[in-house]
């Protein structure tokens, strides 16, 4: 390698994140990782080890770096050449106060890109998400060049954190023009985890797959999966042709009834929930269960999105929802998970 490709991909713990640093590594970056605290450094490279050799593997390093606060962000970010953010709070619950997903979110991302761009960074690439970009108040196909509606009704705080953090890095870039952006906007990320810390995404599956709801609610998703997600994050760092752009991470569209059905079909002496709950059953459960009351705004909402983009300029070609779901459930099965 003439010269060293340097990537510092934030919060390397999560479940985008590992498989993010597993694609760069495959690819022959090095990799320097931040982590709030670095007693899960181990656990990160544990979970990465078996899909590596051992040359790649020593191309990681960890640094400790925290979305709320300066110290670690000048060390972290000298001597790289992209910055890949991927750290953001993802909950299944909705907090009391949207401030506090919504602070460390904005915040994170500017205090990421601010000291990247000061190390002499000029190449960077966001996680943000498919909320970021579903306008639930229009009609038809959505594409990237759509904006979640922040004062709609039905905005969570979720919503608004990814939203307001996408609208944060396009506002940077436009105060350093050299520094090329881009952006991926995932949907709901499936897949396979490489270790037993699973993301949220898994935990709605999981849930499905213990039967712990006696009905499901009809709620729909753009899904997609993690390796899919991983590897649009290194095209995007290596094709400068994507900088200033957003890219939706999405195969295709399922609603929870139709991955209960799928689930069921493929487990039928597990006691899964196929019947649709209707709204007003959710309303009561609502009162008991904070998950629920989260979701209440999104039930009966099909999103329609676009991943064209991302196949005509990325190449991109998508595993399927079916089997990322399937990928999933055959993990959580496997590990005893439910």
């Amino acid at each position: 390698m003439s010269e060293q490709k340097i990537a510092l991909i934030t919060g390397v713990s999560g479940f985008i994140a590992k498989h993010v640093v597993l694609r760069f590594l495959q690819a022959g970056w090095v990799v320097r990782g931040t982590l709030r605290s670095l007693e899960r450094a181990q656990e990160v490279r544990q979970a990465l080890a078996p899909h590596l050799t051992d040359a790649a593997l020593a191309n990681l390093s960890f640094t400790k770096a925290d979305l709320t606060s300066d110290d670690g962000w000048a060390e972290a970010a000298r001597g790289a050449t992209v910055l890949v953010h991927t750290a953001s709070p993802f909950p299944l619950e909705q907090p009391k106060d949207p401030a506090y997903l919504i602070n460390p979110a904005v915040q994170g991302t500017l205090r990421a890109l601010r000291f990247a761009y000061a190390a002499g960074i000029r190449r960077a690439v966001l996680t943000s998400s498919i909320i970021a970009v579903y306008d639930e108040g229009k009609r038809g196909i959505q594409n990237e060049s759509h904006w979640c509606d922040l004062n709609a009704a039905g905005t969570t705080a979720y919503a608004k954190s990814k939203t307001l953090a996408e609208r944060a890095a396009w506002d940077f870039v436009k105060t350093a023009p050299d520094l090329a952006l881009t952006c991926i906007n995932p949907g709901l990320v499936l897949g396979q985890p490489l270790d037993r810390h699973v993301g949220t995404s898994l935990k709605l599956v999981k849930r499905v797959l213990g039967g712990r709801d006696p009905m499901v609610p009809m709620l729909g998703f753009a899904c997609v999966d993690v390796r899919d997600v991983a590897e649009m994050h290194l095209r995007a760092a290596e094709q400068p042709e994507t900088a200033g752009k957003r890219y939706l991470a999405s195969a295709g569209t399922m609603t929870m009834p139709q991955m209960a059905g799928l689930l069921k079909s493929a487990h039928p002496e597990r006691r899964i929930a196929t019947k649709v709950a209707p709204k007003l059953v959710l309303r009561l459960l609502a009162l008991f269960d904070p998950a629920i009351k989260g979701v209440l705004p999104m039930i009966g909402r099909l999103p329609e999105v676009s991943n064209a983009r991302a196949k005509a300029e990325m190449g991109m070609q998508f595993t399927t929802p079916v089997d990322a779901l399937t990928a999933s459930a055959d993990w959580l099965l496997a590990q005893g998970e439910v």
